[in-house]
């Protein structure tokens, strides 16, 4: 497969535009797979153009049969979106007919929902005729597998007769009739009647089921799939590059709502795994903490301010400043996600920031000169008009240059970055605008005298405010203590980065896990399903776990088909009922590996999926080693090989030795028993006698040692 398919298709992908790398899997079971990965920010769709270009120029160079099915080449996202299971719940349907009742109805309405269209089944489940071939009756009978697939594809045709009446005829007709035949042949029998050979007068005749027989059944049995202990098929919905995997969720789930509504009576769905229950998860916690962000800040302004028409004010520019945060996103092609979300948090407590600075200075100017609200903000924006544009140009330089950076980081906070600019823009803007207009309207000159809380809290303030002054003079008094101070917070910065776990990005919970399982290679698909059916069963008795899918022949790692390799994938119950530490993921990754280090037959890893839907497939990191093949050959001359019945220990063959390499071998004290440092010797497979040392070789393995019982070659130091 790597040889003959995968090369010429390397050959000629290899060098396309923007592509960063490629890596290609293949399996015995005659798949293969090549992956191209691009720079961030190109466009998939002149990508997989240029792609399909490339492996156009190779299909003449691969095998026929590899050309007559076709290469497909097409942008996929690595991760999975969903995992249906559609199975028989009395068992009144057997497999077949549930894989191939889900292959013709359910699959093709899937894919028909935008976003969902690279969903596909677990396995080939297409029906096919199988043909089991007797090896003794064909050698019998002098035939082989190559004379019985060309008698069915030359006889297992469908030909056009004609039509009866058909023009031109020597005279006029009433009726012209079709004649049809019989199509392909759908049926076991007729497969078996097909003629392999016979003898010039057509009395011996040798058909199919002669030497083989025929039945109906799948195309391809390599998979297993198992839900929940019941057969099933399983459905993998890959979320489509550019769309929102909330909505191709909800679709997919009203789809198959309206389906089950007419699925045979006995036939069941469930949706196995689902991760966009995390991401709609998240952006559930990050709206509630949006709000409560909107809440602290108002809090905070009225508590400082100790005025509800002042509050007001900075109350209506947040709104206000993120109504222009989200114009900005749509006209930028921003979606509404967890890094614009997170944005949007910080931006709320910047937002306020630029209000506040106008309403205090006109307060200020009320106060202090007696001025009317209108003449106190009029008097207030010549004063802090220039500190506002100061602000949004400084908090613009923090945030703006990170949405030039490259690379992954530069697209986890591109999107982010911006998010927090454009708000802060907007801020200023309202700042100069609105917050002045609206403390003109809102402001009395007279607000009254505070009560007694707000009496308490401003001395108690104050009293804070003084604190921290007289302790920073007395601070920077003493310059050695601000020194001290100083490398002490280097050193403890120091310490946490060491202690602290360092990650791309940390791992987190994500509702699901997957526990891929490997066994020898050649191990048989009955005892991968052994394994399976090991790991499936402590995952259903665990307490945290919902669901469990279990896919043997599958190989996650690299996904292809192997009948050593199996994966489950592990649903858990909602967040809400998992509050305990104990039923979270990483407590079940820990739990489950130490009960899985106790199979023999394979092994068996439960992993975490990645942070980022689509960067890599599981957790962690890859890494891949590359052989590098290096040619060490050694020539032996003819007369040195003819001079001695031992040629290579005669000295007229020391010309032609490789050079010795000293070796580090241990040896025991037989007297004292007590281990001595280790000695570099040149007794190798060549020589019976040491180069260091001269002691006699006393072994004869490679490579060679010597010494026996007390007598040991002289210690050479710094020799390893």
């Amino acid at each position: 497969m790597a040889q003959n398919i995968g090369a010429p298709i390397e050959n000629q992908v290899n060098g396309a535009d923007n592509m960063i790398y490629m890596s290609s899997t293949s399996s015995a079971t005659g798949n293969y797979s090549l992956n191209v990965y691009f720079n961030i920010g190109t466009d998939v769709n002149l990508a997989q153009v240029d792609v399909q270009n490339r492996v156009n120029a190779a299909l003449p160079l691969l095998p026929q049969s590899v050309s007559q099915q076709g290469v497909q080449v097409q942008k996929r996202s690595a991760s999975f979106l969903m995992l249906i299971a559609l199975y028989s719940e009395d068992g009144r349907y057997d497999e077949d007919f549930v894989s191939n009742y889900t292959n013709i109805y359910v699959l093709d309405a899937i894919k028909r929902l935008p976003g969902a269209n690279q969903a596909s089944i677990f396995g080939v489940v297409d029906s096919a005729m199988r043909i089991w071939l007797s090896p003794d009756r064909m050698a019998g009978l002098g035939i082989t597998a190559s004379d019985i697939a060309n008698a069915v594809s030359q006889q297992n045709n469908q030909f056009a007769v004609g039509r009866i009446g058909q023009s031109p005829t020597p005279q006029a007709v009433q009726q012209t009739f079709p004649v049809t035949t019989s199509g392909r042949m759908s049926d076991p029998a007729q497969f078996e009647n097909i003629i392999l050979r016979t003898d010039a007068k057509g009395t011996s005749i040798v058909r199919l089921k002669d030497v083989a027989r025929a039945d109906l059944g799948r195309k391809d049995y390599s998979l297993r799939n198992v839900y929940n202990g019941k057969k099933a098929t399983m459905i993998a919905v890959y979320q489509q590059p550019g769309a929102n995997a909330l909505d191709v969720s909800k679709q997919v789930n009203a789809t198959m709502q309206t389906l089950a509504q007419s699925f045979p009576a006995g036939i069941k769905y469930e949706i196995a795994m689902d991760t966009t229950r995390f991401v709609a998860a998240s952006i559930s916690e990050v709206v509630h903490t949006f709000f409560e962000a909107v809440v602290l800040v108002v809090f905070v302004v009225y508590l400082f301010l100790q005025s509800l028409r002042l509050t007001i004010i900075p109350t209506i520019a947040v709104p206000v400043s993120i109504l222009g945060t989200f114009i900005g996103m749509l006209a930028l092609g921003y979606s509404i996600n967890m890094l614009t979300l997170f944005g949007m948090i910080l931006a709320i407590g910047i937002v306020v920031d630029d209000a506040i600075v106008v309403i205090e200075n006109t307060e200020r100017n009320m106060t202090e000169f007696g001025l009317s609200p209108k003449e106190a903000a009029k008097r207030a924006m010549t004063e802090v008009s220039g500190p506002v544009i100061a602000i949004v140009l400084v908090l613009c330089a923090v945030f703006v240059p990170v949405a030039f950076l490259g690379g992954m980081t530069g697209m986890l906070y591109k999107q982010f970055a911006v998010t927090v600019a454009i708000s802060v823009v907007f801020s200023g803007i309202v700042a100069l605008t609105l917050s002045p207009a609206l403390a003109a309207i809102l402001l009395k000159p007279q607000h009254g005298d505070k009560n007694r809380f707000f009496k308490w809290f401003d001395a108690s303030f104050d009293k804070v405010t003084n604190g921290y002054a007289k302790g920073v003079s007395r601070f920077i008094a003493r310059p050695k203590l601000p020194i001290l101070t100083f490398l002490a917070l280097c050193l403890g910065a120091g310490f946490l980065f060491k202690t602290v776990p360092a990650a791309f990005v940390p791992q987190e919970d994500q509702g699901y896990i997957f526990v891929p399982y490997f066994l020898p290679d050649a191990a048989s698909l009955d005892r991968t399903s052994a394994v399976g059916a090991r790991t499936a069963d402590f995952m259903q008795k665990h307490p945290a776990v919902a669901n469990v899918s279990q896919i043997n022949g599958y190989s996650l790692i690299d996904g292809q088909y192997k009948t050593s390799t199996g994966v489950l994938f592990v649903s858990l119950k909602d967040f809400e009922e998992r509050k305990d530490p104990a039923l979270r993921a990483p407590a079940l990754i820990k739990a489950a590996a130490a009960d899985f280090s106790k199979i023999q037959e394979g092994l068996a890893l439960p992993i975490n999926p990645p942070s980022i839907p689509g960067l890599g497939v599981t957790a962690g990191f890859e890494m891949w080693l590359q052989k590098k093949a290096v040619a060490i050959t050694a020539s032996w001359s003819t007369p040195c090989a003819a001079s001695s019945p031992k040629p290579r220990n005669a000295p007229s063959c020391a010309a032609f030795r490789p050079p010795p390499a000293p070796i580090a071998v241990s040896f025991w004290s037989t007297s004292t028993g007590i281990k001595p440092k280790r000695w570099a010797c040149r007794c190798r497979i060549f020589t019976t006698v040491c180069r260091r040392c001269s002691a006699q070789c006393t072994s004869a393995s490679s490579p060679r040692i010597h010494g026996s019982g007390r007598s040991f070659c002289k210690p050479s130091r710094g020799s390893g």
